[in-house]
């Protein structure tokens, strides 16, 4: 894992001056490769390619980057893992390619001079973002893996582009536009991240998962990416051609798989674990290494002193039983909040998943011990384990089916029911098991309410996923778009609305969400975390698993729970899901109200004019007085706010 950065310019520079403003954007990047640094300049076409790496393969000079391809052709600069990089180098070295090291990088530079970069690019598994420079025809082809794993961002304005693994590389650049794109704030309040391709910033883009950009010429305008690979089409082929045989081969053969995938994603040159929350797909990911492992994995875990949150003791009883050399670092509430401030360095774009908090401190502790780690990041998009995907994809089919006058009365009632805020409820919260109590049980009956209301099945399931129903109502001068979500859930294909449910996830929410933050967090610990789960071999595997396996009697994940049972007992494992999550609403109202009150004071956001104050602050009053169902999207609110501070100027 490493961190690469590029310009490419019409206006020519100096070599030296194209170096120094490389190094300058390469220098925001020391976390994510604090082991070596490289530059490399072709002043007469304005190219300049940088990097910091990471050391997991081939530890010697050997896998410096940027690298020239054997025949002096593609310049590369390459950051992720190449899973099957070993049966590529030896079909290469059995067509005459010759090898001076060991790193997969090389292996990518071969593939790409046998076979041109569409041909080897599609035949690469694993994660990656690659930049490189074809001598021969001087174009620049930005290339981001199939789900989208690694980062890739591209800067385009006046005839200047830049790239890089983060934001933070483009705005180190030259003549970096900060102009806020003020429907991507929207759709950041909505969903609690920004949707590719879009950024915070107006000039700036995500390169989308599976896609190759190619640029001739910096001064035209930005060409589209072109798709070597859709997820998509992936979940259509995989639906069209399902497996037949009996549920007993089926398990078996999908058990064979994820050890195999697993197995590819160990190999390294630098200390490996994996990150055990003690949910099932941690588990399973951690039952296959110990698996084919012939010493003891080192796993870690959190645990928080809240029991609402607290899953640690789970994870120490699944590594008991499979034997791992664990370590659980117990996490009180003054150490998450000493975190709070460094997010918005930590995310040099808003992100507001809170369990970006227990994912860093995670990471932090497992980056003390190794530099790589596997975890379960992907098995709920993938194998169905999500409640949405079950009492969600319940509510919404019997809604479609109510007349919209209908459906409001009902969900009017519904929203009546609610519990009322801090009562005592010590004898309802008894009875409930901990993801069902009243704090929790509150904001859901809210959400319910609120996604009845509307009228089409897509802008229900985007009510069920947003933070703030209504952001253009809070973004001044905002309009959110409809996109990728909404479009597949109305799509006619895939036929069941569960799978369009976890295709959409898959595209969005996993990728911008999820992985984004595994990256950064992971990243800013100087440590690579790989992801079996989002492995496309294994995504399109599942996709042809029969209809009713992944979801059985009202449970997600049915085969990985059957594979599981077969490395730990079933009364280990089957319990409610959790998640990984912290009471960021106790916090709001408690030890962080100072700093609250000082980013949405009103007289604050109506200077900077970008959100409007009277919405901000009626959802901060009813917090304060109790009512939960506002905490995730004034969380939203903050990060934007603390995010503007430190990025915005």
């Amino acid at each position: 894992m490493c961190g690469l950065a590029g310009i490419f310019s019409s206006r020519l520079l100096p070599a030296e001056e194209l170096e120094r403003l490389t190094r300058r954007m390469t220098d925001t990047l020391v976390h994510r490769g604090p082991n070596d640094s490289g530059t490399w300049m072709d002043a007469a076409s304005g190219l300049a390619l940088g990097f910091r790496r990471l050391s997991i393969l081939d530890l010697s000079e050997s896998g410096h980057q940027p690298m020239t391809s054997a025949r002096g052709r593609y310049i590369i600069i390459f950051n992720g893992e190449i899973y099957n990089y070993r049966e590529l180098r030896r079909e290469l070295e059995r067509a005459g390619d010759r090898f001076r090291g060991h790193s997969d990088t090389e292996v990518v530079l071969a593939a790409l001079e046998r076979w041109g970069v569409q041909a080897a690019i599609s035949r690469l598994a694993g994660m990656f973002a690659i930049a490189v420079w074809d001598r021969e025809s001087r174009t620049l082809a930005l290339i981001r893996d199939r789900l989208g794993i690694k980062p890739l961002f591209v800067y385009a304005k006046n005839g200047l582009i830049t790239f890089g693994s983060e934001l933070k590389a483009l705005m180190a650049g030259p003549g970096f536009d900060r102009t806020l794109d003020v429907s991507a704030v929207a759709d950041y309040l909505r969903y609690l991240y920004v949707p590719w391709p879009r950024t915070i910033f107006q000039y700036a883009s995500k390169l989308p998962p599976g896609h190759i950009l190619t640029i001739t010429d910096p001064a035209g305008p930005l060409p589209a990416p072109v798709p070597f690979w859709s997820a998509v089409d992936a979940a259509r082929r995989g639906l069209a051609n399902p497996v037949t045989a009996p549920v007993s081969e089926v398990l078996e053969e999908l058990e064979q798989l994820l050890r195999a995938t697993v197995t590819s994603h160990l190999q390294s040159d630098v200390p490996l674990g994996a990150l055990l929350s003690g949910g099932i797909d941690s588990s399973c990911v951690v039952s296959m290494m110990q698996a084919v492992s012939t010493q003891r994995v080192k796993t870690f875990s959190v645990a928080f002193e809240e029991a609402e949150y607290n899953e640690a003791h789970h994870a120490r009883t699944i590594a008991q039983h499979l034997g791992t050399d664990h370590t659980e670092y117990l996490c009180t509430g003054g150490d998450a909040l000493a975190l709070v401030p460094r997010l918005p360095e930590l995310f040099d774009e808003p992100h507001a998943d809170t369990s970006q908090i227990p994912a860093y401190l995670i990471c932090a502790l497992a980056g003390k011990s190794v530099t790589v780690a596997l975890s379960g990041d992907g098995g709920d998009e993938v194998f169905g384990g999500y409640n949405r995907y079950t009492v969600g994809e319940r509510m919404l089919r019997t809604s479609s089916r109510l007349p919209v006058p209908a459906r409001r009365a009902l969900a009017s009632c519904i929203q009546r029911l609610s519990p009322p805020p801090r009562a005592n409820r010590g004898m309802m919260a008894s009875l409930l098991s901990p993801v069902t109590r009243p704090s929790r049980m509150n904001v859901r009956l809210q959400k319910i309410g609120s996604f009845m209301t509307n009228a089409s099945v897509a802008e229900m399931y985007r009510s069920l996923v947003s933070a703030w129903q209504d952001p253009d109502a809070l973004v001044i001068g905002g309009a959110s778009t409809v996109g990728l979500l909404e479009e597949l859930i109305e799509s006619p294909a895939p036929v069941r609305l569960v799978d369009r449910m976890m295709l959409a996830d898959q595209v969005t929410y996993m990728v911008d969400d999820q992985l984004a933050k595994v990256d950064r967090v992971s990243m800013a610990v100087s440590m690579e975390v790989r992801v079996p789960f989002v492995d496309h071999r294994l995504v399109e595997y599942a996709w042809r698993l029969p209809a009713g396996l992944k979801i059985r009697n009202g449970q997600g994940k049915w085969p990985l729970r059957r594979i599981l049972q077969r490395y730990v007992p079933k009364h280990i494992v089957e319990r409610p899901k959790m998640g990984f999550s912290v009471p960021i609403d106790e916090w709001l109202r408690g030890p962080l109200r100072g700093w609250v009150e000082e980013l949405i004071a009103p007289e604050r956001l109506a200077r900077e004019g970008l959100l409007e104050p009277t919405v901000v602050r009626r959802e901060w009053d009813a917090l304060l007085g109790g009512h939960r169902r506002g905490a995730l999207g004034l969380w939203a609110v903050l990060m934007l706010q603390a995010w503007r501070e430190r990025w915005s100027s």
